[in-house]
């Protein structure tokens, strides 16, 4: 984890300056973008390098290894791409249909799913649904990623949820990856969080939904755990449920599905009149919920618990899309606080770094 996190965090700045001369810059040209100035974009190019060279050093060689690096390969050269020239979104499904069947073809399928202590096996429709499964999160974590930060945080906090489910199951190896992944997105994380030095782009959120979803099919679909199939669903429930949404609201008023728009959860947030760094707080608050609600899961003995987790989530989202700001006002003042400890400490730094240059210079006057 600190490797995958000491290479991304070095890797940035230069990833940074190459961005800038290959033109892979986000200009905010329309209203759908929240930053006001241009931000150069291919951030992920230094969270892969992180995570491939870690994996590399401290995984063992086996298939699963093999076609989950060249996969994810696959879509970071696509995603350096897109983050320069804007690739057609049809083309960019093929070459995710095309490196999803590569891990499937390699043996890493949902080939079936656990109810109780029932198995319902898919047979020969198993392919079909891993690479469904994998499609959609990949697009899932690249649709969400419209603040700074938020794609780079929500990754960390699932990979957490993921990791400490891998450990529950017992699949040591995805652990290892999925701690990695956390290590790799922790470096890139000070580069990108408001006001983002860098975007990851699709360099970054895609290459991660996807090695995200390999690695939950792997070390979740795969275990006889009692509901298993809810324990990703659980986990990636906000990515999921923001892409679901989208979708279905483009296709109600009549818009291909690809076509972008402004009505993203974190968009609403924002015209709520939550900030950026207030929005990015309680969607990170809606994922780690859900993700605590996949580590009970896994358990296995707190069904209960997960049901009203759950509940308390989507009484939540259901408030925040039907009321306006000021009947949220407990929320908001909470974070109100949090930003004024912020300031605080900032201003103290601030001070004790100006009252030692004032003593310094006071010094300097002396000796000469």
């Amino acid at each position: 984890m600190l490797c995958a996190g000491l290479l991304s965090f070095c890797c940035t700045p230069l990833i940074r300056v190459l961005a800038y001369r290959l033109h892979a810059v986000d200009v905010p040209k329309d209203n759908r973008r929240m930053h006001k100035v241009p931000t150069p974009r291919m951030g992920g190019v230094a969270i892969f390098i992180g995570i491939c060279l870690t994996m590399l050093a401290f995984c063992r060689p086996s298939n699963f290894i093999t076609a989950a690096l060249y996969g994810t390969l696959m879509m970071v050269v696509m995603g350096v791409f897109d983050d320069i020239f804007s690739l057609n979104a049809f083309l960019k499904l093929g070459i995710q249909i095309v490196a999803a069947l590569l891990v499937a073809l390699n043996g890493v399928c949902v080939e079936f799913v656990s109810i109780g202590n029932k198995f319902y096996s898919f047979g020969n429709w198993s392919v079909v649904i891993t690479v469904i499964w994998i499609v959609a999160l990949t697009n899932a974590l690249n649709l969400i990623d419209g603040l700074d930060g938020l794609a780079c945080g929500v990754s960390i906090i699932c990979s957490i949820s993921l990791l400490f489910v891998t450990l529950i199951v017992g699949d040591v190896q995805a652990a290892l990856i999925t701690a990695i992944i956390v290590g790799a997105c922790t470096g890139f994380m000070p580069y990108n969080s408001h006001p983002a030095k860098i975007f990851m782009g699709d360099s970054g959120s895609q290459p991660l939904g996807f090695l995200l979803a390999v690695l939950s099919v792997q070390g979740i679909f795969k275990t006889s755990t009692v509901l298993s199939f809810l324990i990703p669903l659980s986990i990636f429930a906000l990515p999921l449920f923001d892409t679901t949404v989208a979708i279905l609201r483009r296709l109600l008023h009549g818009k291909s599905p690809f076509t972008a728009d402004r009505g993203h959860i974190h968009h609403r947030l924002i015209d709520l009149g939550f900030g950026q760094k207030k929005s990015v707080r309680i969607l990170y608050s809606v994922c780690g919920i859900m993700g605590c609600a996949a580590v009970l899961l896994s358990l296995e003995k707190y069904v209960p618990a997960v049901i009203m987790l759950v509940a308390g989530v989507a009484l939540f989202i259901a408030t925040a899309g039907v009321f306006k700001r000021p009947h949220l006002r407990p929320l908001t003042g909470l974070f109100d606080q949090i930003d004024a400890i912020e300031s605080g400490i900032k201003t103290m730094d601030e001070a004790k770094a100006a009252d030692m240059i004032g003593k310094k210079t006071e010094i300097d006057k002396t000796e000469n």
